[in-house]
C-alpha cells in the first residue's frame, strides 16, 4: 500500500494511477463547458486545458505501452497487487474524459465531425477497458487478492465508476448519432451501464462507511482518497442529466418523461448525500492536517481531490439547468472554483515530485 500513496518514482514505480492526472485535467476543462459562469475567454482557456489533457494521456498511454513491453512483470504485477489493482479503472476513465472533452470544447479546433469521431473512439475504447476494470477487479478481490476487515478504502470504487462515465459520455455521443435504432439502442445501454456502477457503489460505500465508524480513519495519507466517494455521486448525477436530455425523443412515451422526471428526482437526493459525504471528507481533511505533524502528505492520491469535485460541478450545473434553482446554480460556481483551486495545487506539487524523483534517479 504505500508504495501506490507515496511520492512518484516516475523509473522504479509507474502505475496506472498516473491517469488519474488526466482525469483532473481533463475534468476542469470539461466542467468549464457548461458551469453557469460566463467570464471573457473561459471556453478558450477551457479549451487549452483539454489540449493539454489530450497530451497528457497520449505521452501516458505512449510511456504505458513502452513500459509494458520492457516490465511486462511488474505491470502485471499491478493487478495482483489489492490497493493497485484499483487504479487499473482510471486509463478508461480518462480516455473518456477526453473525449467527452472533444465534443464540448475540441470540436471549436477539430471541427464537428474529427471531434465526433475522436470522442467515439475514445468512448469505446473506455467502455471495453471499463467494463473488464469492473468485473476483472472485484474478482480478484474476490478470489486471490488477501482483504483485511479493516482494508476498505475509497479506490474500491476506482475500478466500478467507469461504467457511469460511459453512461454519461455516450448520452453526449447519442444527438450525433443519426436517427432510429442506434440512438435507442445507446440510450438503453446507458441506464445499463449506469445500473452497473450504481449498484456497485451503493455495495462499496455502505463498506467504507462502516469501516471509517469502525476502524476510524488511518494514516494520513489515505485521506485523499475518502473524496473519491463523490467521484461516482456526481458522475451519477451528470449521466441522469445527460441521459435524460438523450432519451427525449428517442425513448417512446411515456418513457422519454420519466427520463426526465428521473433525472431530477434522483440527482436531488443524490446531490444532498453528496453534499452530506463532501462535508465529512473536507472535514475529516482538516482535523488530519492539523492534528498530524506535517499535514497530509503528497502523494498521487492528492488527484482524488480533483477529479470527484469536477463530477459534482457536471451534475451540479446539469440539476441547476434542470429545477431552475439559483442555489445549486451558485453551488456549482463555488464547486467549480475549489475544482480549479485542486488541480492547480495538485498539479503543481505533482510536477515539483516529478522533477525531484527525476533528479535522485539520475
Amino acid at each position: 500500500m504505500n508504495a501506490v500513496l507515496e511520492a512518484p518514482a516516475v523509473r522504479a514505480y509507474f502505475g496506472p494511477n498516473w491517469f488519474a492526472a488526466v482525469m483532473g485535467t481533463g475534468i476542469v476543462a470539461n466542467a468549464a463547458a457548461t458551469v453557469p459562469l460566463h467570464l471573457p475567454g473561459l471556453r478558450l482557456a477551457a479549451t487549452f486545458v483539454w489540449a493539454l489533457a489530450a497530451a497528457l494521456l497520449l505521452a501516458l498511454s505512449t510511456a504505458w505501452a513502452v513500459h509494458l513491453r520492457r516490465h511486462r512483470a511488474t505491470a502485471l504485477g499491478y493487478a495482483a497487487d489489492p490497493v493497485m489493482a484499483q487504479f487499473w479503472g482510471a486509463p478508461p476513465m480518462a480516455a473518456m474524459t477526453v473525449g467527452g472533452g472533444a465534443l464540448l470544447l475540441g470540436r471549436d479546433w477539430l471541427g464537428t465531425d474529427l471531434a465526433v469521431a475522436v470522442a467515439s473512439v475514445l468512448w469505446l475504447a473506455g467502455t471495453v477497458g471499463g467494463l473488464v476494470t469492473a468485473v476483472a477487479i472485484p474478482y480478484l478481490m474476490m478470489t486471490r487478492h488477501e482483504i483485511g476487515p479493516d482494508a476498505a478504502f475509497g479506490g474500491w470504487l476506482m475500478p466500478v465508476v467507469p461504467p457511469m462515465v460511459s453512461a454519461a459520455n455516450g448520452a453526449l455521443l447519442v444527438p450525433y448519432l443519426p436517427p432510429g435504432q442506434l440512438r435507442l439502442d445507446l440510450v438503453l445501454a446507458g441506464y445499463a451501464l449506469f445500473g452497473i456502477s450504481l449498484f456497485a457503489t451503493v455495495v462499496i460505500v455502505t463498506q467504507l462507511w462502516a469501516r471509517l465508524v469502525r476502524h476510524r480513519v488511518g494514516p494520513a495519507r489515505m485521506v485523499p482518497t475518502l473524496w473519491i466517494v463523490l467521484g461516482p455521486l456526481g458522475q451519477s448525477i451528470t449521466a441522469a442529466h445527460l441521459l435524460g436530455s438523450a432519451a427525449a425523443g428517442v425513448l417512446p412515451a411515456p418513457y422519454g418523461t420519466g427520463a426526465q422526471v428521473f433525472a431530477l428526482f434522483y440527482g436531488l437526493p443524490a446531490f444532498g448525500f453528496a453534499m452530506l459525504w463532501l462535508a465529512l471528507a473536507a472535514t475529516i481533511t482538516l482535523r488530519t492536517h492539523r492534528s498530524s505533524g506535517g499535514g497530509v502528505p503528497f502523494t498521487l492520491a492528492w488527484w482524488s481531490f480533483v477529479f470527484p469535485v469536477g463530477t459534482l460541478v457536471t451534475g451540479a450545473t446539469g440539476l441547476a439547468a434542470r429545477s431552475h434553482a439559483h442555489v445549486i446554480a451558485a453551488l456549482a460556481v463555488v464547486l467549480y472554483v475549489v475544482l480549479v483551486a485542486a488541480w492547480a495545487t495538485t498539479a503543481i506539487r505533482t510536477t515539483h515530485a516529478l522533477g525531484s524523483d527525476l533528479r535522485h534517479s539520475g
